[in-house]
């Protein structure tokens, strides 16, 4: 498969740099796409982003020499146009008015360790790998640059940014079928059929051993985002799983067209980057529920509320409760997480393109990230009780942090500017205060909800109990 004749209306970069390596090596005819080839591998171990896997096969390609001092002739144009929106056509006609003497040629990036352009040897260790966009593929860094500069320029015009989406937990949950629970075997009577998964959104995946469970409203959110943002899934799940999991979100290739980026793709171990995204860092939007897989990207990151359907993810994170599934509930789809994020992200669009005087190219989306959470607890001014250890400095704990991320102000101090006691007793000296001024008493799951909705939540739905040894 061409990677040239799949590009999108909107097409990103890395679709610009597959068409032009498949001009270069004419893999069209007789070569295959990074998925074509991963799904030849074994079976997948799929249960969750953590699950360890089988590592990515050699990125060596056997065919490299035949193609060693080949050169793109300009006669390859007329096959190659760039689709309606996208930079294509322009970076190929750039590449080929570049000199392929080997003495003058910049090395942009390499294909098995050499020159997609000259063909000479290149050992860039600087350089990143790119494996999803193209096999064996590696970019320079001063290409990488230059690639997010043109695509951001594309990407404005449009009035879109990135949006970075994990797949377990946060778009759907998965599970081995060996791990379903005997109040979960009804589940396999009432799978969605696999020849049209656009209908459905529960599917047993029997070559895989395993169960897939769309969150609820997943394909509203995902046809009303890619209205506002280019999109790439990212998950610390291996390939294969990662291909397997598209399919089922995005079976007409309408939203992410090979921009599936697994942990085998990454340059750091356990961890999540951005340097592998094609997209400038002020303009990425990270949808995630684990904020440790992105240290280095915090502040692009809207941390999401963990979606557990299946009792093996709730043992998985130690929550001892029964699941959606063993429930045989689910999450709403207008309330749930995802109709939620949904709103946040279109305030988000909005503040960006519509209501910041600044420069279009020098607005930063982290600025907007910080200005729209931190109105979700405006006016509040809270007071922990026996919520943090004894001896512990409070202005460090999490939760201390997260409100006044969130806007609120924290105090040690109860007096009549104080609107919210948090407390998990009611009981306690301070709780009683509350009580007695008529201020708000709330369990510590009210402030882990607004972060998780970016909304303040109401106050009754948080009650505090009083612990039985008062």
């Amino acid at each position: 498969m061409s990677f040239a004749t799949d590009s999108p209306v909107h097409s990103s970069s890395s679709d610009d740099f597959a068409a032009l390596i498949d001009a270069e090596l004419e893999v069209g005819s007789s070569g295959s796409s990074p998925d074509e080839q991963d799904n030849e591998e074994e079976e997948v171990d799929a249960d969750s982003d953590n699950d360890d896997g089988d590592d990515e096969e050699d990125d060596s390609n056997d065919d490299l020499n035949d193609h060693r001092n080949k050169r793109c002739k300009t006669e390859k144009l007329d096959d190659l146009e760039g689709p309606q929106g996208s930079t294509s056509q322009g970076l190929i006609e750039e590449k080929l008015e570049v000199s392929l003497n080997k003495d003058t040629c910049s090395h942009p990036g390499s294909f098995g360790q050499m020159c997609i352009l000259c063909g000479q040897r290149v050992d860039d260790e600087s350089s990143v790998t790119f494996g999803y966009i193209h096999k064996g593929l590696r970019l320079g860094n001063d290409e990488i640059v230059r690639l997010r500069s043109t695509d951001m320029k594309n990407l404005l015009c449009h009035k879109k940014l990135y949006l970075v989406l994990d797949l377990d937990h946060t778009l759907l949950n998965s599970t081995q079928l060996n791990h379903l629970t005997a109040e979960e075997e009804y589940l396999k009577g009432q799978s969605d059929s696999l020849q049209d998964v656009s209908k459905g959104s529960l599917f047993m995946l029997e070559f895989m051993q395993m169960m897939t469970k769309l969150r609820p409203f997943v394909r509203t959110f995902l046809k009303e985002a890619s209205e506002m943002f280019e999109m790439y899934i990212y998950t610390m799940g291996d390939r294969p799983y990662a291909l397997e999991m598209a399919k089922l979100l995005d079976p007409k290739k309408e939203y992410f067209n090979g921009r599936v980026i697994s942990r085998d793709d990454g340059t750091q171990k356990h961890q999540k980057g951005l340097d592998v995204v094609l997209g400038q860092d002020s303009a990425v939007v990270i949808l995630d529920d684990t904020e440790n897989a992105w240290t280095k990207h915090k502040d692009n990151l809207i941390l999401m509320e963990r979606y557990h359907f299946f009792a093996s993810s709730c043992r998985q994170f130690g929550f001892d409760c029964k699941s959606l599934s063993q429930l045989k509930s689910d999450e709403s789809e207008p309330d749930g997480a995802l109709a939620s994020i949904l709103k946040i992200l279109r305030q988000i669009h909005h503040i960006f393109f519509d209501e910041l005087d600044s420069d279009l190219a020098s607005r930063d989306v982290r600025q907007v990230l910080k200005t729209v959470r931190k109105e979700v607890l405006k006016n509040c001014k809270i007071v922990f009780s026996r919520v943090f250890p004894t001896k512990f400095q409070p202005e460090n704990h999490l939760l201390w942090k997260m409100a006044e991320q969130l806007g609120a102000t924290c105090s040690t101090e109860t007096d009549s500017s104080v609107t919210h006691i948090v407390s998990m007793d009611a009981g306690t000296e301070k709780s009683r205060w509350a009580v007695k001024e008529n201020k708000f008493l709330v369990h510590p799951r009210w402030i882990e909800a607004a972060n998780f909705f970016w909304q303040k939540q109401p106050e009754e739905n948080f009650p505090v109990s009083q612990t039985k040894n008062q």
